[in-house]
């Protein structure tokens, strides 16, 4: 933990890589853990865009209880510690696999959302956008929306499987990770291509990583340090850092 401290002083440019696991400590279940929602059902089907163009209800249906009910969570230690280390100017940015904004309501100002974000809902066949306050009332109702103008399917702008990622954060997300001196990856397999490989570029860069997952993942003998619990990871920094 003290090695872990003294990167974090030393760093110039660290940047956050975040996947589910975080928010698991909000209350959100993340995909591949233990509890995991592939767990319960076949939850490749939530994010299969052409499962969705046959089925949007089955989207709608299953994600109500944590994409369209952000409000009832609260950021955790890792988003609030990541917010404090950033305000400090430690951490430049957060780049996130996550779609749940828990880092936005812990108050990073700089988050880049490889996955796409709920925010801004789209028609898929008119283009008109949406609120996600207005989809998450509609979907509340038990209701699936559908556009006010020509009745067409209405999309989050999440990056389903099948889809390409959003080419601005992509983007954003492998310049600062080239620029890092230090990576910090926390709660991701880095298993879901090509979000999984943005640690290279920092390790290929000459910077360093480290690894914070209860999960085995493909990068953990390329890291600098590895640790396998977020929360006590968290509380030293907590303690020591922030």
């Amino acid at each position: 933990m003290e090695r872990l401290a003294a990167l974090l002083r030393e760093s110039k440019s660290c940047v956050a890589f975040t996947g589910a696991g975080v928010s698991t400590l909000s209350g959100i279940r993340d995909f591949r853990g233990k509890n995991g929602l592939y767990k319960s059902f076949d939850a490749e089907k939530i994010f299969d865009i052409d499962y969705f163009h046959t089925d949007p209800e089955y989207y709608y249906r299953n994600t109500k209880d944590f994409i369209y009910s952000v409000d009832g969570y609260e950021p955790g230690i890792v988003h609030r510690v990541l917010a404090r280390l950033e305000r400090k100017g430690i951490v430049r940015a957060v780049i996130t696999q996550n779609i749940d904004l828990l880092h936005q309501k812990a108050g990073s100002k700089n988050v880049i959302e490889v996955h796409g974000s709920p925010l801004v809902h789209r028609c898929l066949n008119c283009d008109k956008t949406y609120t996600y306050e207005y989809i998450t009332g509609i979907v509340h109702e038990n209701r699936v929306p559908r556009c006010t103008v020509c009745n067409g399917i209405i999309k989050p702008d999440i990056t389903f499987f099948g889809e390409p990622l959003p080419a601005g954060a992509i983007n954003s997300a492998i310049r600062c990770a080239s620029e890092a001196d230090l990576m910090l990856v926390l709660g991701s397999t880095l298993i879901v291509q090509p979000a999984a490989s943005l640690p290279l570029y920092t390790r290929q860069n000459g910077g360093s990583v480290v690894i914070v997952n209860d999960m085995a993942t493909p990068l953990d003998d390329d890291a600098e340090l590895r640790y396998g619990d977020l929360m006590e990871v968290f509380t030293y920094l907590e303690e020591n850092m922030a």
